[in-house]
């Protein structure tokens, strides 16, 4: 039972790890316009997923999840939505970090668990604990105090964290495996990925006609960034308690914070440490709350 929990632990930090530092990777290709490189995220990402598939032996049970999902309506509406709605994460993410905005994801993805548990109430009928209510007001002073003291909505922030918790909440609606739900969600996107690169190649602008070799390479590595964390963390999912798995999420957004402000020189003045502050006290509030629940 421990050396599961061990196992557990490692697969969970090492996927929370390698999210934290993927804005280095998408920093590196930072000469590609985000567009072109969330289209190779997706084509790269199919690739690789199939490869997988293929080398595990899996595409017998492929070929009757996809069979079942898309016979059902409503689980293949689901999942044509979950397909769109991580497209507009993922841009919205590799754009941001690009234009020097990666503490403004870290927020986000800081804000991610009590926009889920908001969702949850809007869209599951959930009952809100005290210590969720609390969880929700404390995120809610933090984003406010940004607005008022900069004058502008952190609208990546939000876009972020209000399209994963989408994802998540539409997953919850899918009965599929990891790597099906992966392989679907990125082969619905990936003839338009193609049809955006063939675009860009008409008039000479794709980056397979003027990158050099380092930078196509990354390219061709997208797809295995964007599916190892993800399958690790349902490999340490399986091993670890849920409240565990709780704590573990934070690691992700922390390591990017840490990034932004002192890699890349990123502005964290005194009104981000007091937004961040209510937010990571919100966040606080809400592990208890799990911790309680469980």
């Amino acid at each position: 039972m421990e050396s599961k929990f061990k196992q557990g632990i490692t697969y969970g930090l090492t996927a929370y790890f390698l999210w934290g530092i993927l804005p280095i990777f998408w920093k590196m290709l930072g000469t590609v316009p985000a567009f072109e490189i969330l289209a190779n995220r997706f084509i790269w990402s199919c690739v690789f997923v199939w490869a997988l598939i293929v080398g595990s032996g899996k595409v017998k049970s492929f070929l009757a999840e996809t069979y079942a999902i898309f016979t059902d309506r409503k689980q293949a509406l689901a999942m044509l939505a979950a397909a769109i709605t991580i497209s507009c994460n993922w841009g919205m993410f590799i754009w941001a970090v690009n234009n020097g905005r990666i503490v403004e994801t870290s927020m986000g993805y800081y804000i991610n668990p009590l926009v889920s548990i908001i969702f949850g109430v809007f869209f599951l009928k959930e009952r809100l604990d005290n210590w969720q209510m609390a969880a929700v007001a404390c995120a809610a002073v933090g984003v406010g105090t940004l607005v008022w003291n900069l004058g502008h909505v952190p609208w990546i922030s939000l876009t972020l964290a209000m399209s994963f918790a989408l994802y998540g909440l539409i997953k919850k609606c899918l009965l599929v495996t990891t790597l099906t739900s992966i392989m679907l969600e990125t082969l619905l996107i990936t003839p338009i990925a193609l049809a955006y690169e063939y675009y860009l190649s008409l008039s000479g602008a794709s980056a397979y006609q003027t990158a050099g070799t380092d930078i196509l390479i990354l390219l061709a590595c997208a797809g295995a960034v964007t599916a190892t964390p993800l399958l690790l963390f349902t490999a340490g999912a399986k091993l670890l308690p849920l409240k565990i798995v709780g704590f573990l999420q934070y690691v992700s957004p922390t390591i990017s914070l840490l990034i932004g402000v002192f890699l890349y020189g990123e502005s964290f003045t005194s009104v981000h440490m007091v937004a961040f502050g209510w937010i990571w006290f919100g966040l606080f509030l809400f592990t208890i709350a799990q911790i309680k629940r469980r």
